[in-house]
């Protein structure tokens, strides 16, 4: 089990499409891809620096934890991602630390990968734990 990098920053939007210009337009960043998470009620714009990724997420549904995120703290930092070799594994080690999970088990997540959250309580910030597709 191992942590291999900080994988991207996730960052709360009320608009995708807005917030991209910024990167785009202003920063001369490219975005990589774009996705809806139809599960976590949310889309996705994931934009490449170096070995990092900034992923810009927009709520789909008021309901949704992207718009709740936003409702609460606005716009802004949401998540650190963090690169594992296996998801599974580091759950239960966290686990067995007493660490405050969201997820117990691994989903699915952007781009093929498999994530994991991490709760703030035990952390100060939201964790996300991933894996990307093999």
């Amino acid at each position: 089990m191992k942590i291999k990098k900080v994988d991207h920053i996730g960052i709360a939007v009320n608009s995708i499409d807005e917030a991209v210009k910024l990167y785009t337009s202003v920063l001369g960043l490219k975005v990589a891809s774009m996705e809806e998470v139809p599960e976590q009620k949310a889309r996705t714009a994931i934009i490449p620096i170096g070995e990092t990724k900034i992923e810009l997420l927009e709520s789909t549904a008021p309901d949704g934890a992207i718009a709740r995120h936003i409702e609460r703290r606005g716009e802004g930092l949401h998540h650190i991602a963090l690169e594992v070799d296996n998801v599974q594994e580091m759950l239960d080690v966290l686990a067995g630390a007493g660490i405050a999970l969201i997820d117990t088990k691994p989903r699915k997540g952007v781009e093929g990968s498999t994530i994991a959250f991490i709760h703030p309580k035990s952390t100060k910030i939201l964790l996300e734990i991933m894996e990307p597709q093999k």
